[in-house]
């Protein structure tokens, strides 16, 4: 995974970055803080230009910074998510002879008549996808319950169990990263922009239309407890556990068995490792790529919703037309920027600052929202997920359950194959125990938190008339995107919230974009081979064309449906992955120790009138 230090072009880009984030800067924060210094005559779109300006050129700057890998890094790396640096004048050649011809070709396709017909027939396009969409919500409910269900109880199982205890890369394996630094790419990777983008919405939601199982007046303190409930099993281990049963089977294959860093290498004990390159594995992997272009594109573009209500709501501008074309092209840029420079530098340091962000917001939020309503409505809320979790896990009835539900634990299939790879990569010298402990508990954990304190904050604002966030939200066409911006102005230091929040909203979704690409772009090359450079140029432009075109064509409710829907085959893919690695396990791991043994045999003994031998006798 390690990257080369910085080239003559990216100390070229920092001398030019450092200055362009400055004077941006010193403008933006001189509008938030100092507004009349800078008066009312900017433009919307200049003050979305200038933001962005800002954020990407920081964050491009941090990315572009030179790096000098450890002696230990250097000697311990696979070359797993390496980039090839190549030179302009191969750049075209080796572009074309090095990429999978069906994994470059059958997504760009499938995207490009996607996109004419929808121009072309929109509502018939609109009107056929949600049909599809709605059966098989409906009907398939039941199996997405069952698997996540499932999936969850191999996680608990892989945590306590005997097999818990593999070393992924064999027992002299050390760790490519530090435990903080793992944590932190594996939970950024994941969540991409969710957590800000419905962390204020929707448990709002839940609080006006109750969820059927717990029941409740609408708008009511009995309404609160099961809002927040709901938002913690929408978030938390269930979602989780749906990267971690496709993450671990890869890992497994790739470190113990030296299968390549595919989403295919779940098929391995099926195919055998020779036997990877089958159609049936490109199809896999093809399907991976679609699923995961689809899945982050409408991400961008919704999060540019946000991202320019955010500007609107704070200096009272409209951004325009152009203003979501801006946002996606600015965002673009910094996306392949960072991917370019690799794990080690862009992506692992933007990684850092957005967990870094995500903990002083939490703290701000603590020091100022209403911490007696939290305290009390979130202890009750998580011992209600507690008691409530294997019910809420089988419960199939009504319409809400498949459009809230059902549909949260499709859209989490539908990016467990990117996700699931990357925390693959990843976890080279690691238990099979640390990776689920990293990838369901404290993932999940670090989100509930989130989700209790926004979402507790959001309720107690509206449960008590601080602010009318669902008003804000009906008056805006139901967009949640203003729900955060109307919460913070009821709140002291509102300013430095809004700043803190947008940026949150970017470096957020950079981390899962920048992510996305390069793992988008190792399952598009040749096997054997390291994406270069131009490989990861085109997946990151790709997936801004076509966030772009969702926004100028339209139809993105129905890309996000489409996407979402390839969460239904890798649901059922996690299955054949699971009992791979099942028959794998017991088949070539036995011997090992489950937690509950380990804790038995660390007791003290405790002799018995049996064991005490008699003094010996003169």
């Amino acid at each position: 995974m390690g990257t080369a230090a910085a080239s003559g072009v990216e100390r070229m880009f920092a001398k030019l970055l450092l200055p362009l984030c400055i004077v941006s800067g010193g403008t933006v924060l001189s509008g938030f803080f100092f507004p009349e210094f800078v008066g009312t005559a900017v433009s919307g779109q200049t003050w979305l230009v200038v933001s962005l300006v800002f954020f990407t050129s920081g964050l491009g700057y941090l990315a572009v910074l030179p790096y000098s890998p450890d002696q230990d890094e250097q000697a311990g790396e696979p070359f797993l998510l390496g980039i090839r640096q190549t030179r302009p004048v191969h750049v075209a050649r080796e572009f074309v002879t090095k990429q999978d011809s069906l994994t470059l070709t059958l997504p760009v396709a499938v995207f490009g008549l996607f996109f004419l017909v929808q121009a072309l027939f929109p509502t018939r396009v609109s009107s056929a996808v949600d049909a599809t969409t709605s059966t098989i919500l409906q009907s398939g409910g039941p199996v997405f319950l069952g698997v996540i269900f499932l999936a969850v109880c191999y996680c608990l199982f892989l945590l306590l169990g005997p097999w818990g205890e593999i070393k992924l890369g064999g027992p002299e394996t050390e760790p490519s990263y530090t435990y903080p630094t793992y944590f932190t790419l594996v939970f950024t990777a994941g969540i991409a922009a969710g957590v800000v983008f419905w962390g204020p919405a929707e448990a709002l939601f839940h609080y006006q239309t109750p969820p059927p199982y717990f029941g409740g007046q609408a708008g009511t303190s009995a309404a609160v407890g099961g809002a927040l409930t709901y938002s913690l099993f929408h978030w938390g281990i269930s979602a989780w556990s749906a990267y971690t049963v496709i993450g671990v089977p890869i890992a497994y294959f790739v470190f113990i068995r030296g299968a390549p860093l595919r989403v295919s290498t779940i098929l391995a004990p099926f195919l055998g490792v020779d036997g990877l390159d089958s159609v049936w594995s490109r199809l896999v992997d093809t399907l991976a790529v679609f699923a995961t272009i689809g899945g982050i594109a409408t991400s961008i573009a919704l999060v540019s919703e946000q991202f320019l209500t955010g500007i609107g709501f704070q200096w009272g501008v409209s951004v325009g037309s152009l203003g979501p074309v801006l946002f996606v092209s600015g965002l673009t840029v910094l996306v392949v920027l960072s991917a370019v420079t690799g794990v080690h530098r862009g992506i692992r340091r933007i990684a850092g600052l957005n967990v870094v962000l995500f903990g002083l917001f939490a703290l701000i939020l603590v020091a100022i929202g209403p911490r007696s309503f939290i305290t009390q409505q979130g202890v009750s809320a998580l011992g209600s997920y507690v008691v409530t979790f294997v019910p809420l896990s089988l419960h199939t009835g009504g319409e809400w359950v498949a459009n809230w539900t059902i549909w949260n634990w499709s859209w989490w299939f539908s990016w467990a194959p990117f996700a699931g790879l990357f925390i693959a990569a990843l976890s080279r010298g690691r238990r099979v125990r640390t990776v689920v402990f990293t990838s369901v508990i404290a993932t999940s954990a670090a989100t509930m938190v989130w989700f209790l304190l926004l979402g507790g904050t959001s309720l107690w604002a509206q449960h008590t008339g601080q602010a009318s966030i669902l008003a804000a939200i009906a008056q805006r066409g139901g967009s949640e995107a203003v729900a955060g911006f109307s919460l913070f102005a009821s709140l002291p230091l509102s300013q430095l919230l809004m700043l803190l929040f947008l940026a949150l909203i970017i470096t957020f979704i950079t981390t899962s974009a920048d992510t996305s690409t390069l793992v988008v772009s190792i399952l598009a090359t040749r096997r054997g081979l390291a994406p270069s450079t131009s490989n990861i140029v085109f997946w990151g432009v790709f997936q801004g064309l076509v966030a772009v075109a969702v926004l100028l064509v339209g139809g993105s409710e129905t890309l996000q449906a489409l996407a979402v829907l390839t969460g239904g085959p890798f649901a059922l893919l996690s299955l054949v992955a699971l009992s791979g690695l099942t028959m794998t396990f017991y088949r070539q791991e036995r011997g090992h120790t489950s937690v509950l043994r380990q804790l038995v045999d660390r007791l003290p003994t405790v002799q018995t009138h049996h064991d005490i031998e008699p003094p010996d006798e003169d």
